[in-house]
């Protein structure tokens, strides 16, 4: 269970006791994909037999390869099997009086798992083993970004205590981040073909060690004293981190050639380039259409995030370029819209729409965006003008697997990016639209790397060809690319097939595609040449990418049938799933000591496993929760809303500035000061929005990515203003004393 610095814990008769004492994670980086380990060490401290129930988030696209556990001297490692088949056994073994160990895959939400220890004996150690892989995204900054969530915080019920009936009861104790009662230890080990330039964290690292001359492998660890006030956040940057690569990895031995497992699979990293010349900011007008939330949690008085969302939303409209269009949607359980259509981008409009959603409140419910979307689709689009959407969310949606499904059928037509905003964020829609789930200080940055990709030309006409020996085959495993960002990873999954001989070892892969009515490829060449030192890594993130697209597959199937599953689909699915050894949602690791001796007597209490977001509701509106935030994190987000906040509430819509609306107090300068140095054949606004620019320059370059977009637009109006006349950055010297130095002076400052 995510949080960002609380644990919660089911009450009883004696108080609240936790049965974790301890994890311990370790991280292994090979170039962009991570290997993640993690060891829970349980007690029970009750003086009854306990069964219980650990809820928790895993990265949406993660693959979970190993479950085991250790009682004692015993160690057992879990199988992979039909859910129904596991969940049976599992109940059986609890009702024989065995100890049995369960981990599910939610159906609704693949981010969502559960682990279920069963019949723990009083004062009874185990430590459970959990490994899964995943491939880290990048950020907008080039950085590789790993979370470890706060994770793994109890609901259990021992024997004799009354089952509760209401999820607010069973969470009713909420302890400070000070007083959490087990440790944790996390190490992590990074190599790349590349250095390693740094690894940075949210939270206190040990200094960074490199284990060899070139630096193309390091170790760190987290500082000793860890508080648990947010989650553990790895950033790891290498030198030309946007380099394609390919691993091809052979094969298992003891499975069947022909098969997933048994033949080698090729994993593909694609990074296009664009050339500059055809990726203006500017280039494209659009409809823009921006969903917000309005759920409960969005009124929450811990919600750290209701503010952000609301700046957020000024920034991209201000940065939107003249000629688009655009509306925003608020919604919940259901959704309203501010206008009844998409209206043309203008000062008046601008200024309606930010009124109205100053006066918005969070009274919409729950956070459905399936309709609203449904309905977005359903709008008919204005000539030549594609449409844009931005979802901008702090909590765990509904039905993400429609969602998703949804998004997917209308990519052709629609462009559609997602921001989960703080710890509640679905990672399945996170993943799925390839966005990050962001934090406060980073979703301005993120934000406007996706407004500036909206504005980019359409990448079109995508293909890919393959050259490879004769007699030797690709299988395709991932879904088609029908998209390309600029900045962002097309990784591709193939299975080969064939005789693959020493001397056939040149192969090559190249992408096509059109952007600007123009034609590009880029070819990634690469050796067949199969490694076994890689631990099967590379099959098991095919078979999670390949089962994902086979369970959506399922549900179009679903939908079109009525309700009715496809039982041949279900079954592939389970049987690619176990024999990979890579969960599902219709698969569950399932482990069962049966050397535990006496049987254990005595009904034991089974409890529903509840929704993360009803959690998230729950602590983030309690009133005993502590947000405990760290001070640079705070100071990072007051430095950049206070000063560039009203900076962009005095823009206006066609980039520019007036000089009488506050602008010379925001500058630090009197209004006397700056008239006085205004040149005469210079206008007022020409003035007032050179001198907002120079200060952006001057003051703010630590944030132009974020500021960026409204620059450009600034310049270009101030350039429309006065023909073909070139203006450049012009700066004050003490004296407020204008000197103009030609275009844009470098690395001069107001002073």
């Amino acid at each position: 269970l995510s949080m960002s610095c609380t644990l919660v814990t089911a009450h009883t008769p004696t108080g609240p006791t936790i049965p974790l004492q301890s994890v311990e994670v370790e991280l292994q980086v090979k170039d962009h994909v991570a290997t993640v380990i993690s060891t829970l060490n349980y007690q029970n401290k009750e003086d009854k037999p306990v069964e219980a129930v650990f809820v928790f988030p895993l990265p949406g696209d993660a693959a979970v390869c190993h479950f085991s556990a250790g009682i004692g001297e015993t160690h057992i490692v879990a199988e992979l099997k039909g859910k129904q088949q596991a969940c049976e056994e599992y109940d059986d073994a609890l009702s024989s009086g065995q100890q049995a160990f369960l981990l599910e895959e939610s159906e609704e939400t693949p981010d969502h798992f559960s682990l279920s220890v069963g019949n723990l004996l009083p004062g009874q150690s185990v430590f459970i083993r959990l490994e899964y892989v995943t491939i880290l995204t990048v950020e907008a900054d080039n950085g590789l970004r790993f979370c470890l969530p706060t994770v793994l915080n109890p609901r259990y019920q021992p024997q004799g205590v009354k089952k509760k009936a209401c999820l607010k009861c069973v969470f009713n104790i909420v302890l400070p981040a000070s007083e959490v009662p087990y440790s944790l230890s996390f190490s992590a080990r990074v190599s790349s073909p590349r250095p390693v330039s740094k690894v940075e964290s949210s939270c206190s690292l040990e200094p960074l060690q490199f284990l060899n001359s070139d630096h193309t492998e390091a170790a760190v660890k987290l500082a000793a004293g860890h508080k648990f006030d947010r989650d553990v956040e790895l950033l790891i940057y290498y030198k030309d981190a946007h380099q394609p690569s390919a691993v091809v990895e052979a094969g298992q031995d003891s499975a069947e050639p022909g098969t997933l497992m048994g033949d080698p699979v090729v994993m593909l990293s694609l990074y296009p380039e664009f050339p500059e010349s055809l990726m203006s900011p500017l280039a494209t007008c659009g409809e823009f259409v921006f969903l917000l939330d309005r759920s409960g949690s969005m009124g929450c008085p811990a919600s750290f995030t209701s503010v952000s969302l609301q700046d957020t939303l000024l920034l991209l409209l201000k940065s939107l370029p003249t000629g688009s269009y655009f509306n925003i949607y608020g919604f919940g359980s259901r959704f309203s819209q501010i206008f009844p259509n998409s209206v043309e981008y203008s000062e008046e409009t601008m200024e309606e729409a930010l009124k109205k959603v100053e006066g918005m409140q969070s009274d919409l419910g729950g956070t459905d965006i399936l309709q609203p979307l449904k309905y977005i689709y359903s709008q008919p689009f204005i000539s030549n003008l594609p449409r844009q959407l931005f979802i901008l969310t702090d909590g765990e949606v509904e039905n993400p697997k429609e969602i998703l499904d949804l998004v997917k059928r209308n990519a052709g037509s629609h462009r559609c990016s997602f921001f989960g905003i703080g710890e509640g964020a679905s990672s399945v829609l996170i993943h799925g639209f390839k966005r990050r789930n962001d934090r406060t200080v980073n979703v301005f940055l993120t934000v406007m790397q996706s407004l500036k990709s909206a504005l980019e030309p359409v990448v079109k006409d995508i293909s890919v060809v393959w050259d490879l020996p004769k007699g030797v085959s690709a299988t395709v495993l991932s879904p088609p690319i029908t998209t390309i960002v600029r900045g962002q990873r097309s990784t591709i999954y193939a299975q080969l097939s064939g005789k693959i001989l020493s001397s056939q070892t040149d192969c090559s892969v190249t992408l096509n595609y059109t952007l600007g009515n123009r034609p590009f490829r880029n070819q990634l060449q690469f050796h067949l040449n199969p490694s076994k030192e890689t631990g099967l890594t590379v099959h098991r993130l095919a078979a999670r990418s390949l089962i994902c697209s086979l369970i959506r597959s399922l549900e179009v199937k679903k939908r079109v049938n009525r309700g009715k599953s496809d039982e041949d689909v279900k079954k592939k699915v389970v049987e690619l799933s176990v024999q990979s050894g890579v969960s599902s949602g219709h698969t569950a690791f399932i482990a069962v000591n049966k050397d535990s001796g006496d049987a254990v007597q005595g009904p034991l209490m089974h409890g529903e496993i509840p929704r993360l977001g009803e959690i998230f509701w729950h602590l983030n509106c309690s009133p005993d929760l502590k947000i405990v935030k760290d001070k640079i994190i705070v100071a990072k987000v007051f430095i950049f809303l206070f000063f560039l906040d009203p900076l962009l509430q005095l823009q206006k819509a066609s980039g520019c500035w007036l000089l009488d609306e506050g602008l010379p107090s925001v500058l630090g300068k009197t209004s006397e000061e700056v008239e006085k140095s205004k040149p005469a054949e210079v206008s007022s606004e020409v003035w007032a929005t050179i001198l907002a620019l120079t200060w952006l320059h001057g003051f703010k370059m630590d944030a132009k990515d974020e500021w960026e977009l409204l620059a450009v637009k600034a310049a270009s109006w101030v350039q429309a203003q006065n023909g073909n006349m070139s203006f450049h950055f012009i700066y004050y010297d003490s004296t407020c004393a204008l000197k103009c130095s030609g275009l844009f002076v470098s690395n001069q400052y107001l002073t």
